[in-house]
């Protein structure tokens, strides 16, 4: 696509975690010195007893995910006794709903689901708008969206916020996207990246002031988002 003439509203072809592949972002992010949810190395190989013997390794509860997935499709949490059945139904699902039937693992006693917005020009200039807690959850879908997150300390927010910015910098990133982290205890958890605009980006809106679907647009356009702006967080907005 980016040989063809047009400007598309995208990452450009560089950036790693807009494949769609969960297991490639994770293991693109862990270069890049972010701390991921502990889980499988990889794919799950395809013999069960290997797969079993890599989730009793990581400690059950696990979480069975697709590479491919999105919108909580194909993502099956078990223990020990279901753990075989959630790998066989989700690589069936995983390969219906995607057409790719490869999965993964991950813990699950992390106990809150935050997000970060960030916004990011050819430039390597890059910006966080904040984050927000969608920890309210049914089926593994998001019911409600709150920013700012609660309960979290002003260095919290500052340490997370820089931690993605000079995650987008270090992959080269371009344009709006999502850092989605599993946080416990003070720490956060890098599971996924979201490479576009989501439906929850009226709530950083609200909060911030910032058109995200504008700001995208003059990054597409190569006007250098930053022109004019503060290469800081919004965090004092809030």
């Amino acid at each position: 696509m980016d040989k063809s003439g047009f400007i598309f509203h995208r990452p450009s072809s560089g950036d790693h975690p807009a494949d769609g592949d969960k297991v490639n972002a994770k293991q693109v992010m862990e270069k890049a010195g972010v701390l991921c949810v502990p889980g499988s190395d990889g794919p799950l190989p395809d013999a069960p007893e290997e797969a079993l013997k890599i989730a009793r390794k990581i400690g059950y509860p696990v979480i069975v995910k697709a590479a491919g997935g999105a919108a909580g499709v194909a993502c099956e949490s078990c223990n020990g006794s279901r753990a075989q059945s959630a790998i066989s139904v989700t690589r069936a699902e995983a390969g219906a709903a995607f057409g790719n039937a490869t999965v993964y693992l991950e813990s699950i006693s992390r106990i809150r689901h935050i997000e970060v917005q960030v916004l990011a020009d050819e430039h390597k200039n890059v910006i966080h708008l904040g984050e927000r807690d969608c920890s309210m959850q049914r089926r593994h879908q998001k019911i409600m969206e709150e920013a700012p997150a609660p309960e979290l300390t002003s260095k919290q927010r500052t340490r997370i916020g820089e931690r993605c910015i000079e995650a987008c910098r270090k992959i080269g990133y371009r344009g709006a996207g999502t850092f989605e982290y599993l946080y416990e205890e003070g720490e956060f958890y890098f599971i996924e990246m979201n490479t576009r605009i989501q439906v929850e980006h009226p709530v950083t809106e609200m909060v911030t002031g910032v058109d995200i679907v504008q700001e995208q647009i003059r990054v597409a356009a190569a006007r250098g988002y930053l022109c004019g702006r503060r290469t800081s967080s919004f965090a004092a907005t809030r």
